[in-house]
């Protein structure tokens, strides 16, 4: 007994380290991404990593491939995180992502192999008004 008690006490320990080592690539993926470091962004996904838009359709192949789609976007863009949750193999980042000043809210779901992203996927929302029927329920958020 005392035995399995100190396998799950190590699983736990090596879990919150590795769950710590991939929030700190997570900060430093979306800090890269809002200065626009196309290298030091793209590190966080595997060779083979898939990207998914289901709004749109498309769905890119490899880390390269993911890099050049990006980093061909002519828009000025800025990233805004509001909130990283997550452990093991699964990340959800909600984000504000500012186009030429036009925000879109954002939710970036990362499926991890290891230490590295193998699957992405993003869906993309635009603001709108709240409407007046739910005043009296609702407070403004920030």
């Amino acid at each position: 007994m005392q035995e399995a008690a100190r396998v799950q006490q190590d699983q736990e320990h090596c879990s919150g380290a590795r769950d710590q080592e991939i929030r700190a690539a997570l900060d430093q993926h979306w800090a890269a991404s809002d200065a626009n470091d196309f290298q030091t962004e793209h590190r966080i996904y595997h060779e083979d990593a898939v990207l998914d838009y289901p709004q749109s359709g498309e769905r890119t192949r490899g880390r390269s491939n993911i890099l050049n789609q990006r980093a061909s976007q002519p828009n000025k863009k800025r990233f805004t995180v509001r909130r990283i949750i997550g452990g093991g193999d699964l990340w959800v980042t909600e984000f504000i992502l500012t186009y030429d000043g036009k925000p879109s809210y954002t939710v970036s779901i990362m499926e991890f192999r290891g230490d590295k992203v193998a699957r992405e996927t993003q869906y993309f929302a635009d603001p709108f008004p709240a409407p007046a029927s739910r005043a009296q329920w609702v407070e403004r958020m920030p």
